[in-house]
């Protein structure tokens, strides 16, 4: 498929030079189609009814079926949820924690968890300390600065696999090993990686890995998923409970959990959601395969950061060319970034800012054109 038939089945695409990737993808013509289908069936056949409640528990195996090949994972792995944040709040409340226990954040990791780590420290008394990443994004050896910051005491290490402000990629499965010597968990915010790299998590080692499927995938937004080792599974406990999650007797009495990852989902969702989510990942692969992808990222990545280069009044916050489809820069000449923003989204072209680093972030998907990088550059080259 050519990538201008590949960019007719995004409605949002039409009048716009669109780089909000990493903030909410464009959900295409067949993904609002299927999700459309599936609540007029849910209609048709009774909202509650055997039928329909045979066809949701259908619709959720086969989701899980198609995320986990995506992440190279058995489907009994992966729960789902409604986006990333639930599912980090289910591997940080899931761990039993102890007083004195340390939990090491990085510098880079999005408000929303922060908070929810705070709030651990808060009600548990745990230890919390934050590594420097941010400082090895043009230098240095982030797994070894992740190394040095372990103690004794840690019991999880939180990072984002693809650093969701500067865009730079973590090593993650030379992270996980450094962190298992010591026998330290590895949760990993997902929401820039998954859509964007290929992905085996099985070989990564990582213990929990938390994405949706707005972002990257294209997907709708309300549904996401957590991938949790089968090694993990038996020390994370269910936090938020709810019959999906839970297995009775035909009395309705209570025996236990679910087996696999499917004992962390909780109840009623937006089950219409699961295919849209579907046609969204299946419609990708139309285009190419996610190696083929992820290049196409890259290539098109390090043609906006050289673009961006050229201009006096830009700096770019990476010294070489972005590993993912984020690219964050300033500006040098004293205006402000969400000025900059503001002016270019009312000229049809979306970026957003970012607080911490202060910075412009732009995301390019592989079906990002040249055209419309080059509109990006001269609109800001004239501001």
């Amino acid at each position: 498929m050519t990538k201008d038939n590949h960019r007719q089945q995004f409605p949002a695409l039409a009048n716009k030079a669109y780089f909000n990737y990493g903030g909410q993808g464009p959900l295409p013509e067949p993904a609002l189609d299927a999700i459309y289908e599936a609540y007029k069936r849910v209609q048709l056949g009774g909202p509650f009814s055997g039928e329909v409640g045979a066809w949701v528990v259908q619709e959720a195996m086969l989701t899980r079926r198609a995320i986990a090949s995506e992440l190279t994972v058995p489907p009994e792995t992966i729960a789902l949820t409604e986006d990333v944040t639930v599912g980090c709040n289910i591997a940080l409340w899931g761990i039993d924690w102890k007083a004195g226990d340390h939990l090491l954040l990085s510098d880079c990791e999005h408000p929303g968890i922060v908070a929810s780590v705070m709030e651990l420290q808060r009600r548990f008394n745990i230890e919390v300390s934050i590594c420097p990443l941010a400082a090895t994004l043009n230098e240095g050896d982030a797994v070894a600065v992740i190394a040095d910051s372990l103690r004794p005491n840690t019991r999880l290490l939180v990072i984002s696999h693809i650093l969701w402000n500067t865009g730079q990629v973590l090593p993650l499965a030379e992270i996980v090993k450094v962190c298992h010597q010591t026998k330290v968990k590895v949760l990993v915010d997902a929401a820039q990686s998954v859509g964007v790299l290929p992905l085996n998590l099985i070989e990564s080692g990582v213990d929990f890995y938390a994405f949706t499927g707005h972002k990257w995938w294209c997907g709708p937004e309300g549904l996401g998923g957590l991938y949790v080792s089968a090694e993990a599974l038996a020390d994370l406990h269910p936090v938020f409970i709810g019959w999906r999650g839970i297995v009775t007797d035909a009395n309705a009495k209570v025996l236990g959990w679910k087996p696999g990852s499917q004992r962390y989902e909780i109840a009623t969702s937006a089950y219409p959601l699961y295919a849209g989510l579907r046609s969204a990942i299946a419609l990708q692969h139309e285009w190419g395969a996610i190696e083929e992808r992820y290049a196409e990222i890259c290539r098109l990545s390090k043609y906006l950061w050289e673009r961006l280069s050229e201009l006096p009044d830009v700096e770019c916050l990476r010294k070489s060319a972005p590993e993912a489809g984020l690219v964050s820069f300033r500006l040098s000449n004293g205006m402000p970034h969400n000025k900059l923003v503001n002016l270019l989204e009312k000229q049809g072209i979306m970026v957003r800012t970012i607080l911490n680093p202060d910075c412009v972030r732009a995301c390019v998907h592989y079906f990002t054109t040249e055209a419309e990088i080059d509109k990006l550059v001269g609109a800001i080259a004239i501001t």
